[in-house]
């Protein structure tokens, strides 16, 4: 078997077992309280939509502690009491407490998400993904927030279906996240001949597993983050050592 033809039969198989295995709770920030508020998606489902949302140019720990933060500087994360905030008040709270790297930018799409949500879905984030949509139409109902591009919407319904098994008509729609990490995996395995081209990383994904081009998100991005280093990689370490051309 050609090694790069392995390299994927172990990706995809990587994914399918993330994706056919029960719920387990998700560990976004390694913070017990935010990550019990990240994962009640009945009580609290704007926490992870507002959470994918600030998961922009920085430590993904960071954005995802975002919600969390809020919740302890207002003393609640109730949707109601968020509504009761001025677009100026989230300006000065994410200032205040340095929030994000770009934080009256953040701020304002914190806030236009919040009334995005009120207005669109009734002030209840779960009817974004409610009654099985198809995939295409749920990646576009993330595309409609404010500061989200493709990367954040797909990953945001990646996480839904395969994390929070969130069931869905199809996965046809639902593309490998354009991240750094990820990039530079399919890179450096030889799937894709240019790190930085966008476009070719998609479509890439969809030939080579058309039914969910997603499936490959978290096992790169894993590989990426903890071995697959911009210098200095781990190799020894990574689970693809054996079969991976190393192109780097």
């Amino acid at each position: 078997m050609p090694a790069n033809l392995k390299i994927l039969n172990i990706l995809i198989q990587k994914g399918y077992d993330q994706f056919n295995k029960p719920y387990e709770f998700i560990k976004f920030t390694n913070i017990d309280e935010s990550d019990r508020l990240l994962n009640n998606l009945i009580d609290s489902p704007h926490a992870f939509t507002l959470a994918c949302i600030m998961d922009r140019q920085i430590n993904a720990e960071r954005a995802w502690m975002i919600p969390f933060k809020i919740s302890q500087i207002i003393d609640n994360f109730l949707f109601n009491s968020l509504l009761n905030y001025s677009l100026i008040d989230y300006i000065n709270i994410f200032n205040d407490n340095k929030l994000h790297r770009f934080n009256s930018e953040m701020a304002k799409n914190f806030y236009n998400a919040i009334q995005h949500i009120q207005t669109e879905y009734h002030g209840n984030a779960s009817k974004i993904w409610d009654n099985k949509p198809n995939s295409a139409a749920l990646v576009n109902r993330f595309l409609k927030f404010d500061g989200v591009g493709i990367k954040i919407a797909s990953m945001a319904v990646n996480i839904l279906a395969r994390q929070f098994k969130i069931k869905l008509t199809d996965y046809h729609y639902i593309d490998i996240s354009p991240d750094v990490h990820i990039k530079r995996v399919f890179y450096r395995i030889g799937f894709i001949t240019k790190q930085n081209n966008i476009d070719e990383l998609l479509y890439t994904a969809r030939e080579l597993n058309p039914s969910y081009p997603g499936i490959f998100d978290l096992s790169c991005w894993e590989i990426g983050r903890n071995f697959c280093k911009p210098t200095n990689p781990n190799c020894n370490n990574c689970y693809l050592n054996n079969y991976c051309p190393k192109l780097i």
